[in-house]
């Protein structure tokens, strides 16, 4: 569970102290999907330029220069690569017939298979996410082409942000969360992983009082965002995985499974919450989604563990009122 974030300015409207809050107001509210690790990417001079550390958002001050177009951030939940070697750490750089700046939020399992294959080389950099830049740099291009072959040659969950020296941004959408915000009369872009990091940094800077529309997205989806502000779409094919706790899937997909059901598992004790209450909604139809953002927010956790213990005819009330 990590979170991505960003913004892009194509009308030069917004003022440069408005834009740099903005980008430590998202950083700091995206820290509820991970504080491992954070960082950005921008472009300066024409060049990509990152800066990350292995130290939570609000410890960091991100200060891109004035000018800055477009910033993509992360904020990290380690799952593979040590994040002390900050090399593991996103956003990551990569170089085809462009520079480019990229970040994923998710966690991607076949990177040691690809290169036991010697589809990909290997790499000093530990982190599962980093063979999506090898992936785009084989075919030594950055263009839908080149992140359509990344999105379907990964497996795993997924969503990934592209930064190129030109200031557009690229958003290849898969089963993680995207919420994509449009300010017309302004002039801007900004995105978050979830709803509710939005909500909290466009608050904290009062741009929640400005006009503004989503912008749909969905597994599959390829959106490039120009410096102009035109967006641009294209699609790739996104795999099906087979949960172990959905028993209606068919049989002949018995080789796939949710590689993001394990890590929740894994993970979820980092937040006090014990697995078998996560396996427990899982198996009630919760998606990971959702019980990610209930690992951030306890009173919705124990909302749906009462629910679903109340279906169990388990005594939830004495459970779980004075739980959390």
């Amino acid at each position: 569970m990590c979170a991505l974030f960003g913004w892009l300015d194509y009308k030069g409207i917004v003022p440069y102290r408005v834009l740099s809050k903005l980008t430590q107001a998202l950083a700091n509210a995206a820290e509820e999907r991970g504080t491992d690790a954070a960082g950005i990417s921008y472009v300066k001079d024409g060049k990509v330029t990152i800066f990350k550390r292995p130290k939570p958002a609000h410890k960091l001050l991100f200060n891109a220069p004035d000018g800055t177009k477009a910033v993509m951030g992360h904020t990290r939940l380690a799952t593979q690569g040590d994040r002390k070697q900050n090399y593991n750490n996103h956003p990551f750089a990569g170089h085809a017939d462009k520079e480019f700046a990229f970040a994923h939020n998710g966690v991607l399992w076949n990177d040691k298979e690809l290169r036991r294959d010697k589809v990909i080389p290997d790499t000093y950099i530990d982190t599962d996410s980093y063979i999506g830049v090898q992936l785009i740099e084989k075919l030594g291009k950055l263009d839908f082409d080149s992140l359509q072959y990344m999105a379907e040659t990964v497996e795993g969950n997924f969503t990934f942000t592209v930064l190129d020296q030109y200031n557009s941004l690229y958003i290849i959408k898969g089963s993680n969360p995207m919420y994509l915000l449009h300010f017309e009369t302004i002039g801007l872009y900004v995105y978050a992983s979830t709803e509710s990091i939005m909500k909290k940094a466009l608050k904290q800077l009062g741009l929640h009082k400005f006009e503004s529309k989503r912008i749909d997205t969905e597994e599959g989806d390829i959106l490039r965002i120009d410096k102009s502000g035109k967006i641009t779409r294209s699609r790739y094919e996104p795999k099906i995985y087979r949960s172990k706790y959905m028993s209606w899937y068919d049989d002949d997909l018995s080789s796939y499974y949710n590689m993001h059901e394990e890590i929740l598992l894994a993970y979820c004790g980092c937040y006090g919450v014990d697995s078998a209450d996560v396996e427990l909604l899982l198996e009630y139809g919760y998606t990971c989604d959702e019980i990610e953002d209930m690992l951030a927010d306890h009173s919705l956790l124990r909302e749906a563990l009462m629910d679903v213990k109340y279906m169990c005819d388990e005594d939830v009330y004495e459970s779980y009122c004075g739980a959390f």
